[in-house]
């Protein structure tokens, strides 16, 4: 399933791909539909975001929380972890996924401060 950001096609990706019964979504960023980066300086409000697309991406393609298995979730600073770990756990409290949370050096856009991926099988 494509993305609506203006450099998916550029890239040459999808935001999820569904592959028999296993749904793939991509690192998704807090931006808009234009590729704008929300909730600046706001992990929470960031994460709450991403995890929006991520939920949405996974209804496009047939599925929804319940089937996911697997989340990475990518943070600027590792100290904004409880904030993100809460949205997440808002989400997906009661699917309980695999989940890993790493800290990178940094993000496309400075003002991204969380990127999420997730792995559903329905």
């Amino acid at each position: 399933m494509s993305t609506s950001v203006p450099w998916a096609e550029g890239v040459g990706y999808s935001r999820a791909v569904r592959v028999g019964d296993t749904v793939y979504v991509a690192g998704t960023a807090p931006v808009d539909a234009e590729g704008r980066v929300m909730h600046e300086g706001d992990p929470y409000a960031q994460a709450k975001r991403c995890l929006e697309i991520v939920v949405w991406a996974l209804g496009e393609a047939g599925a929804r929380a319940e089937h996911v298995v697997r989340t990475r979730i990518y943070v600027r600073n590792a100290s904004d972890w409880t904030e993100v770990g809460r949205a997440h756990g808002e989400v997906f409290g009661h699917v309980r996924p695999a989940t890993t949370l790493v800290q990178v050096a940094g993000f496309v856009d400075p003002a991204i401060l969380v990127e999420i991926e997730a792995i559903a099988v329905i």
